[in-house]
């Protein structure tokens, strides 16, 4: 992944963070509590089914995170953690898809939404998804776009673009195949079968399963572990991991020697006071 990738979006230079208004409209909500950040999907009544609003919303908090936030949660409310692409969007009118725009007008509108899911792998940054119930499609993408994901006992996910006559475009086809391997990928996606959370774990789509009462308090614990490690040092390890995959036995080598360095040195001024 270039290095690129890895940075947190730069601020944007002529607004501030989304309002409570601007988040709603996409159904979200923000809490920022010191070193946390907490990003709840907020339309229960849909099962928290996503629109365009809500990626552009997620790109605009990634752009304007407080650069104290070492972690952020991403959980839904109510029943689901989220149950996809709301379909109406596709009915047209404004704020629609672009339907009948060209090929570069298309690229560019997909990239924007794309934006609410790459900043959530910025090495500043640890990212957890707390999914219970349905996690499907675009929800789906989204928790395979954080770095850890914690699930309830009742978590079903299931990748059901193909299924609707789309693909998987929410940046999630890179971590699913690098994941559960090409064939296991093409088992999921093309049958749009669901995985309940037990084999989620099996298949290392899950970090960690917890009873279905028990995400919260799973959450709580697995952010207080996060937060216990030295904050460069964790930034500096998520970039090495997430160059890993990329770089050559000796390139890595290399990269952890740069950064070694860097940890050695302010050890040192450390101990010196």
């Amino acid at each position: 992944m270039a290095e690129a990738e890895l940075r947190r979006p730069e601020p944007a230079t002529t607004a501030g963070p989304p309002s409570e208004a601007e988040l709603a409209e996409g159904g979200l909500r923000l809490e920022v509590d010191g070193a946390v950040a907490t990003v709840t999907l907020a339309r229960p009544e849909r099962r928290n089914a996503m629109t365009f609003a809500t990626w552009r919303m997620l790109a605009a908090i990634g752009r304007t995170l407080p650069p104290e936030v070492r972690v952020v949660v991403l959980r839904g409310d109510g029943p689901s953690f989220s149950a996809g692409i709301d379909l109406s969007m596709f009915s047209g009118g404004e704020g629609g898809f672009p339907f009948e725009a060209d090929d570069e007008t298309g690229d560019r509108f997909i990239a924007d939404l794309q934006e609410g899911y790459t900043w959530l792998r910025n090495p500043e940054i640890v990212t957890v998804a707390a999914v219970h119930g349905h996690a499907i499609g675009g929800g789906f993408q989204l928790a395979l776009a954080c770095d850890i994901r914690i699930a309830a006992e009742d978590a079903k996910f299931c990748m059901k673009e193909p299924a609707l006559g789309l693909v998987p475009d929410l940046t999630g086809t890179k971590p699913l195949v690098e994941i559960v391997g090409v064939n296991r990928a093409v088992e999921l996606c093309l049958t749009a079968r669901t995985v309940d959370a037990a084999e989620a774990a099996r298949l290392g789509l899950v970090e960690r399963v917890v009873p279905t009462g028990g995400l919260d308090a799973g959450v709580e614990a697995l952010t207080a572990e996060l937060l216990a490690v030295n904050a460069e040092a964790a930034v500096a390890t998520k970039r090495l991991l997430f160059a890993a995959p990329l770089n050559t036995l000796d390139e890595q080598c290399a990269a952890e020697r740069r950064e070694q360095l860097v940890r050695l040195r302010a050890l040192a001024a450390a101990f010196r006071g």
